[in-house]
Protein backbone atom coordinates (compact mmCIF):
# COMPACT_ATOMS: atom_id res chain seq x y z
CA UNK A 1 0.00 0.00 0.00
CA UNK A 2 1.57 3.27 -1.09
CA UNK A 3 -0.22 5.48 1.42
CA UNK A 4 -0.60 4.57 5.06
CA UNK A 5 -4.24 4.31 6.06
CA UNK A 6 -5.78 4.42 9.52
CA UNK A 7 -7.90 1.38 10.28
CA UNK A 8 -10.31 1.03 13.16
CA UNK A 9 -9.98 -2.31 14.90
CA UNK A 10 -12.77 -4.60 13.73
CA UNK A 11 -14.07 -1.94 11.36
CA UNK A 12 -13.98 -1.06 7.69
CA UNK A 13 -13.20 2.64 7.84
CA UNK A 14 -9.85 3.00 6.02
CA UNK A 15 -8.82 6.64 6.01
CA UNK A 16 -5.61 8.01 4.43
CA UNK A 17 -3.42 9.55 7.09
CA UNK A 18 -2.92 13.27 6.59
CA UNK A 19 -0.71 15.35 8.81
CA UNK A 20 0.58 14.16 12.17
CA UNK A 21 0.61 16.98 14.70
CA UNK A 22 2.72 16.28 17.77
CA UNK A 23 2.77 17.88 21.20
CA UNK A 24 6.12 18.26 22.97
CA UNK A 25 6.78 18.23 26.72
CA UNK A 26 3.31 17.17 27.81
CA UNK A 27 4.49 15.01 30.74
CA UNK A 28 6.29 16.81 33.57
CA UNK A 29 8.69 13.94 34.34
CA UNK A 30 9.74 13.60 30.70
CA UNK A 31 10.44 17.32 30.44
CA UNK A 32 12.50 17.07 33.62
CA UNK A 33 14.56 14.10 32.43
CA UNK A 34 15.69 16.16 29.43
CA UNK A 35 16.34 19.26 31.51
CA UNK A 36 13.39 21.15 30.04
CA UNK A 37 10.60 23.12 31.63
CA UNK A 38 6.96 22.51 30.76
CA UNK A 39 6.14 25.41 28.40
CA UNK A 40 3.39 27.88 29.21
CA UNK A 41 1.89 27.31 25.77
CA UNK A 42 1.81 24.02 23.84
CA UNK A 43 4.82 23.34 21.63
CA UNK A 44 3.85 21.71 18.34
CA UNK A 45 5.70 20.05 15.49
CA UNK A 46 4.55 18.01 12.49
CA UNK A 47 5.58 14.66 11.09
CA UNK A 48 4.80 13.96 7.41
CA UNK A 49 2.83 10.90 6.29
CA UNK A 50 6.11 9.50 4.93
CA UNK A 51 7.27 9.05 8.54
CA UNK A 52 4.70 6.31 9.18
CA UNK A 53 5.55 2.67 9.80
CA UNK A 54 3.01 -0.17 9.83
CA UNK A 55 2.83 -2.58 12.78
CA UNK A 56 5.49 -5.22 12.22
CA UNK A 57 7.57 -2.83 10.15
CA UNK A 58 11.04 -1.41 10.67
CA UNK A 59 12.42 1.88 11.88
CA UNK A 60 15.53 2.89 9.94
CA UNK A 61 17.90 5.19 11.80
CA UNK A 62 19.38 7.81 9.44
CA UNK A 63 23.14 7.77 8.91
CA UNK A 64 23.44 11.33 10.26
CA UNK A 65 22.46 10.27 13.81
CA UNK A 66 24.05 8.10 16.49
CA UNK A 67 21.42 8.57 19.19
CA UNK A 68 17.87 7.59 18.25
CA UNK A 69 15.34 7.53 21.09
CA UNK A 70 11.90 5.93 21.55
CA UNK A 71 8.90 7.90 22.84
CA UNK A 72 5.60 6.04 23.29
CA UNK A 73 2.51 8.22 22.84
CA UNK A 74 -1.29 8.10 22.77
CA UNK A 75 -2.43 8.90 19.22
CA UNK A 76 -5.77 10.58 18.50
CA UNK A 77 -7.48 10.06 15.13
CA UNK A 78 -9.60 12.97 13.88
CA UNK A 79 -13.01 12.11 12.44
CA UNK A 80 -13.95 15.16 10.38
CA UNK A 81 -12.73 18.60 9.37
CA UNK A 82 -12.63 21.12 12.19
CA UNK A 83 -11.21 24.56 12.91
CA UNK A 84 -11.21 26.65 16.10
CA UNK A 85 -13.18 24.08 18.08
CA UNK A 86 -13.89 24.65 21.75
CA UNK A 87 -12.61 22.49 24.57
CA UNK A 88 -16.24 21.56 25.27
CA UNK A 89 -16.88 20.19 21.74
CA UNK A 90 -13.40 18.91 20.90
CA UNK A 91 -14.13 15.26 21.68
CA UNK A 92 -16.90 15.24 19.06
CA UNK A 93 -14.15 15.22 16.42
CA UNK A 94 -12.29 12.19 17.82
CA UNK A 95 -12.80 8.91 15.97
CA UNK A 96 -10.42 6.67 17.85
CA UNK A 97 -7.16 6.15 19.69
CA UNK A 98 -3.95 4.40 18.70
CA UNK A 99 -0.45 3.61 19.93
CA UNK A 100 2.39 5.61 18.41
CA UNK A 101 6.14 5.79 18.88
CA UNK A 102 7.70 9.18 18.23
CA UNK A 103 11.23 8.30 17.13
CA UNK A 104 13.62 11.15 17.90
CA UNK A 105 17.21 11.71 16.83
CA UNK A 106 18.32 13.20 20.14
CA UNK A 107 21.81 14.22 19.05
CA UNK A 108 20.52 15.90 15.89
CA UNK A 109 17.76 17.63 17.84
CA UNK A 110 20.22 18.98 20.41
CA UNK A 111 22.51 20.43 17.75
CA UNK A 112 19.62 22.13 15.97
CA UNK A 113 18.18 23.54 19.20
CA UNK A 114 21.57 25.00 20.13
CA UNK A 115 21.57 26.94 16.85
CA UNK A 116 17.93 27.98 17.14
CA UNK A 117 17.00 25.98 14.06
CA UNK A 118 13.80 23.96 13.52
CA UNK A 119 14.23 20.28 14.41
CA UNK A 120 11.98 18.52 11.90
CA UNK A 121 14.85 16.40 10.56
CA UNK A 122 15.24 14.99 14.07
CA UNK A 123 11.53 14.16 14.33
CA UNK A 124 10.06 13.77 10.84
CA UNK A 125 12.52 11.54 9.01
CA UNK A 126 11.25 8.48 7.11
CA UNK A 127 10.03 5.71 9.49
CA UNK A 128 10.03 8.04 12.51
CA UNK A 129 6.39 7.35 13.40
CA UNK A 130 5.38 3.73 14.00
CA UNK A 131 1.59 3.70 14.43
CA UNK A 132 -0.91 1.00 15.39
CA UNK A 133 -4.41 0.42 14.13
CA UNK A 134 -6.97 2.52 16.00
CA UNK A 135 -9.58 1.54 18.57
CA UNK A 136 -12.96 3.27 18.37
CA UNK A 137 -13.22 5.91 21.09
CA UNK A 138 -16.37 4.30 22.47
CA UNK A 139 -14.41 1.11 23.20
CA UNK A 140 -11.75 2.96 25.17
CA UNK A 141 -12.13 4.08 28.76
CA UNK A 142 -11.14 7.50 29.99
CA UNK A 143 -8.26 8.51 27.66
CA UNK A 144 -6.78 10.42 30.59
CA UNK A 145 -6.45 7.34 32.81
CA UNK A 146 -4.75 4.67 30.69
CA UNK A 147 -1.60 2.74 31.44
CA UNK A 148 1.14 3.38 28.87
CA UNK A 149 4.33 1.36 28.43
CA UNK A 150 7.21 0.67 26.08
CA UNK A 151 9.65 -2.24 26.13
CA UNK A 152 12.88 -2.69 24.19
CA UNK A 153 13.91 -6.33 23.72
CA UNK A 154 11.53 -7.20 26.54
CA UNK A 155 13.02 -4.66 28.96
CA UNK A 156 10.52 -2.18 30.39
CA UNK A 157 11.69 1.33 29.56
CA UNK A 158 8.59 3.54 29.87
CA UNK A 159 5.83 2.83 32.39
CA UNK A 160 3.31 5.52 33.26
CA UNK A 161 -0.29 6.62 32.82
CA UNK A 162 -1.98 9.19 30.61
CA UNK A 163 -3.26 10.73 33.84
CA UNK A 164 0.16 12.39 33.99
CA UNK A 165 -0.47 14.43 30.83
CA UNK A 166 -0.23 18.16 31.51
CA UNK A 167 -2.73 19.07 28.81
CA UNK A 168 -5.68 16.75 28.21
CA UNK A 169 -7.04 15.65 24.84
CA UNK A 170 -9.86 18.26 24.52
CA UNK A 171 -7.46 21.10 25.32
CA UNK A 172 -4.89 19.75 22.86
CA UNK A 173 -7.43 19.45 20.03
CA UNK A 174 -8.82 22.93 20.72
CA UNK A 175 -5.34 24.45 20.60
CA UNK A 176 -4.14 22.53 17.55
CA UNK A 177 -7.33 23.41 15.62
CA UNK A 178 -6.74 27.08 16.38
CA UNK A 179 -3.46 26.83 14.45
CA UNK A 180 -4.16 24.19 11.80
CA UNK A 181 -7.39 23.12 10.17
CA UNK A 182 -7.76 19.44 11.06
CA UNK A 183 -9.11 17.01 8.47
CA UNK A 184 -10.46 13.47 8.67
CA UNK A 185 -7.45 11.18 8.91
CA UNK A 186 -5.22 13.67 10.70
CA UNK A 187 -3.52 12.32 13.81
CA UNK A 188 -2.45 14.08 17.00
CA UNK A 189 0.31 12.66 19.20
CA UNK A 190 -0.16 13.73 22.81
CA UNK A 191 3.34 13.56 24.28
CA UNK A 192 5.46 10.92 26.00
CA UNK A 193 6.10 9.99 29.63
CA UNK A 194 9.53 9.64 31.24
CA UNK A 195 11.88 6.79 30.44
CA UNK A 196 12.87 7.61 26.88
CA UNK A 197 16.12 6.11 25.72
CA UNK A 198 18.22 4.91 22.80
CA UNK A 199 17.58 2.06 20.41
CA UNK A 200 19.99 0.37 18.04
CA UNK A 201 19.92 -1.80 14.95
CA UNK A 202 18.44 -5.20 15.80
CA UNK A 203 16.31 -3.96 18.70
CA UNK A 204 12.60 -4.74 18.94
CA UNK A 205 10.20 -2.19 20.44
CA UNK A 206 6.84 -3.13 21.91
CA UNK A 207 4.51 -0.30 22.91
CA UNK A 208 1.23 -0.76 24.76
CA UNK A 209 -1.60 1.47 25.94
CA UNK A 210 -4.38 0.13 28.16
CA UNK A 211 -7.71 -0.41 26.34
CA UNK A 212 -6.15 0.82 23.09
CA UNK A 213 -3.81 -1.96 22.02
CA UNK A 214 -0.17 -2.65 21.24
CA UNK A 215 2.43 -1.99 18.57
CA UNK A 216 5.56 -3.97 17.75
CA UNK A 217 8.29 -2.82 15.36
CA UNK A 218 11.97 -3.54 14.88
CA UNK A 219 14.95 -1.27 14.31
CA UNK A 220 17.13 -1.59 11.21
Amino acid sequence: MSHYQAFLEGGDFPTPIGKIVCLARNYVEHAAELGNEVPEEPVLFIKPASSLVYPGGQVEIPAYSNNCHHEVELAVLIFQRCKNVSVETAMDYVHGYGVAIDMTLRDTQAKLKEKGYPWEIAKGFDTSCPLSIFKNKYEVGDPHNLGIQLRVNGELRQDSTTACMVRKVPEIIAYVSSIFTLDAGDVILTGTPAGVGPVHSGDVMEAWIEDVGSLKVSVK
